[in-house]
């Protein structure tokens, strides 16, 4: 005779093992996927100020158009205009204008905040065309940060 009082149900759920073996292999994604996506970041950030700065080379060809002179934009001193990526970038890099005068400019672009962590932290552009990365005008440099 069977005993009464006592039913079996089947047993549901994770067990200890079957969690932690979840776990681990979540763990091993994210080791693998988190560096990935930091170095997307950082190159999209690169590709972003480069792309910036040619903008700004365009507004100072622009000036140098109208008033023959880089150092003066319709009687007044020559400034960086306040563009929408110079707007988007705030945060990740600080642009400057040096070398200014009626000849020549010089357009820089320096890495902060999280973007400082990456291998290129400097941009420079010239009226001449000439691109330079963390203070290097050498192809490598040029070619690995532009």
């Amino acid at each position: 005779m069977a005993r009464s009082g006592t039913i079996k149900r089947p047993v549901s759920g994770f067990s200890l093992i079957e969690l932690l073996v979840a776990v681990t292999i979540v763990g091993m994604l994210a080791a693998i996927a988190y560096p990935s996506y930091t170095d997307y970041v950082l190159r999209g950030g690169r590709a972003a100020v480069t792309a910036c700065l040619l903008e700004q080379a365009q507004f100072m060809e622009q000036v140098y158009s109208a008033n023959l002179t880089y150092a003066s934009n319709n009687g007044e001193d020559t400034a960086l205009p306040d563009l929408q990526c110079s707007r988007d970038l705030a945060g990740k890099f600080s642009f400057e204008l040096t070398n200014l005068d009626s000849r020549t400019f010089t357009l820089n672009a320096a890495a902060e905040g999280h973007q400082a962590s990456d291998s290129c932290t400097s941009f420079s552009y010239n009226q001449a065309g000439i691109k330079t990365a963390n203070g290097s005008g050498s192809a490598e440099a040029v070619n690995a940060c532009w």
